[in-house]
């Protein structure tokens, strides 16, 4: 996904901020001000993801960060805390962003079927191999082993966001996903995910744009949209 890093000053804060200011001295500085040290190191990591992928040292990413590397380990364990947070923070923002650019679109399911193509076509918008989707790609499933509460928690935004549209679309009698609809939109995120995984380092023979109207045509259907789910099935133009 493109997405735009999150303002230092933003008004709660997201559990890897939290967590990275609980670890941090706390007599020595206020945890607004820790929140804000720690921001430096993954606004940096992500400057770094974004030109060389995650194949950089503790010692690059404190310069980078223009901090000493007894800051960092004042608010970070190691490298995989730094993932989990640029992972977290990445959620966040590509959230923020598919809220924004769905706003003007006509209903519920135009604005689902938006949320779920955009996912996939972002990937052909980055360099083959590199950027914040080979990034997710690369260390999501890795850090699920050693983190599973924090990546599930990281990731969550976005089923989320599936399951409030399409609750209201099943209030609205245009879908029929089931009884627990935040279920389906669980089923579906992960769905999605796997996809976005595979092809973040797959070559493959179609388009971007076709890998999502497929992957959303199962979703129509699956959430009770009927069987004729093409890029058009919705009624509207998601662009």
């Amino acid at each position: 996904m493109q997405q735009q890093a999150s303002d230092s000053d933003e008004a709660t804060p997201p559990f890897w901020a939290l967590r990275a200011a609980d670890r941090a001295p706390t007599v020595q500085r206020s945890r607004a001000s820790s929140i804000q040290r720690a921001r430096k190191v993954v606004d940096a990591a992500r400057r770094l993801v974004e030109t060389k992928g995650f194949e950089f040292t503790v010692q690059e990413l404190v310069k980078e960060a223009g901090i000493a590397i007894q800051t960092f380990y004042n608010y970070f364990a190691g490298k995989d805390e730094v993932a989990l947070a640029v992972i977290e923070d990445m959620v966040s923002s590509s959230v923020a962003d598919l809220e924004h650019g769905s706003r003007d679109l006509p209903d519920t399911v135009a604005r689902l079927r938006y949320y779920i193509r955009e996912v996939i076509v972002n990937l052909g918008r980055e360099p083959a191999g590199r950027g914040m989707g080979s990034f997710i790609a690369a260390e999501h499933w890795r850090l699920m082993q050693t983190f599973p509460t924090e990546v599930a928690r990281a990731a969550r935004p976005y089923a989320d966001l599936l399951a409030r549209d399409l609750d209201a679309a099943a209030r609205a009698g245009q879908l029929a996903p089931g009884d627990n609809v935040e279920y389906s939109a669980w089923l579906a995120a992960q769905m999605i995910l796997a996809v976005y995984h595979h092809y973040a380092f797959t070559p493959q023979d179609e388009s971007y744009d076709a890998v999502a109207d497929r992957v959303w045509a199962f979703c129509f259907a699956a959430w009770g949209g009927g069987v004729d789910a093409g890029p058009d099935a919705s009624g509207h133009d998601a662009g």
